[in-house]
């Protein structure tokens, strides 16, 4: 069982639903991203998204690209994000984190050694946006073996016929996609993803967590209400690109977690 795993066999027991949150490692600098994230659990954060700098980010809106270009800007690389996990793990052994990127960075460290330094820094799982099903024996499979969760994203386009292969080895949760198109590009109507939801559901025992388009506390209430928990990630980008303190962008955070613990 995974950090991920407890996670939401614990929230389930207590009949809560889940607030996961994502922000760009490095940005705008290592010290004060490590200082945020080392925050986000006392803010309600249940599981953290770290997102891996990369300079094409195809799945990401404006908002997440430049926030990873401020990252690698500031010297932010594929080990200095997992030295970031490390540290938070020194005072923070529970909270899961979750590496959401693209796979350039993990293909060229190799993947054999990018899983056995990711599952030492305290990695749990990944997104890995750019990696199909088709493509599970490149790195789904063997980071399932070595006791990683491999996440994967559905999409409103994500029909029947293709939704088994996607849940196929998919595991911790799955990531729906609220919206047809980029991160931060437009908003969630829970109206809308409900009936996904439940259909992904009649298909799945795991965890379903919507994400994109969710940028305030009512708006991650209503889609927790029809999933297993709601996911921010421009919205809180969005304040750190604006100059927040840090204390401002976890009081921000905390809004949001509220709302999706109220579902």
């Amino acid at each position: 069982m995974t950090r991920i795993d407890r996670k939401f066999a614990e929230l389930q027991a207590k009949g809560k639903k889940a607030f996961v949150s994502y922000i760009m490692a490095g940005d705008p600098d290592f010290d004060t991203s490590l200082e945020i994230v080392k925050g986000l659990p006392a803010a309600g954060v249940d599981v953290i998204e770290l997102g891996l700098p990369f300079t094409d980010p195809m799945a990401d809106g404006p908002t997440i690209q430049l926030a990873g270009q401020r990252a690698l800007a500031a010297g932010m690389t594929l080990q200095r994000t997992l030295d970031m996990a490390r540290e938070f793990r020194k005072t923070d052994d529970t909270t899961p984190i979750v590496l959401m990127g693209y796979y350039n960075p993990i293909y060229n460290r190799g993947v054999d050694r990018f899983l056995a330094d990711a599952k030492e820094a305290g990695i749990d799982g990944m997104i890995v946006v750019d990696l199909p099903p088709e493509e599970d024996s490149e790195l789904c499979i063997p980071a399932q073996a070595a006791g990683l969760n491999f996440i994967r994203l559905a999409t409103p386009t994500t029909d029947d016929a293709r939704l088994p292969k996607v849940l196929q080895n998919t595991s911790g949760f799955l990531y729906y996609v609220s919206i047809n198109g980029i991160t931060g590009a437009a908003e969630a109507d829970a109206a809308d993803v409900g009936p996904e939801v439940a259909r992904i559901k009649a298909q799945t025992d795991i965890p379903v967590i919507v994400g994109f388009g969710i940028n305030t506390p009512d708006k991650a209430e209503a889609v927790a209400k029809v999933a297993d928990g709601a996911v921010v990630g421009s919205a809180i980008v969005g304040r750190i690109a604006a100059g927040d303190s840090v204390a401002d962008v976890l009081a921000f955070v905390k809004t949001l977690a509220d709302g999706a613990h109220r579902a």
